[in-house]
């Protein structure tokens, strides 16, 4: 369920504002929203495993508090972030 070396690069890659951003809530936002896919699958197989439920639970909460911060700098770009991970907001 954790995410790889290489597909953590790919998405700093794809989502960093700029060269050395590794941190910034768009990319934080896209690597939780990868974790989160990937939980949602293992939670559909396993149904019973309630302990990863709780987990989802908070990461979509930290997810949310991240695209909130997002929308209050800049509406275009919170629009631009949800359209291109193809998440409602």
């Amino acid at each position: 369920m954790a995410l790889t070396q290489q597909r953590k690069q790919e998405l700093i890659s794809s989502y960093q504002v700029h060269e050395t951003d590794t941190g910034s809530a768009d990319v934080q936002i896209a690597m939780l929203t990868e974790r989160i896919n990937r939980l949602s699958e293992h939670l559909q197989a396993n149904k019973k495993d309630h302990s990863s439920r709780r987990g989802l639970l908070k990461l979509i909460g930290h997810r949310k508090r991240l695209l909130s911060y997002v929308q209050s700098e800049s509406r275009e770009k919170y629009q631009a972030l949800i359209a291109r991970l193809g998440i409602r907001g």
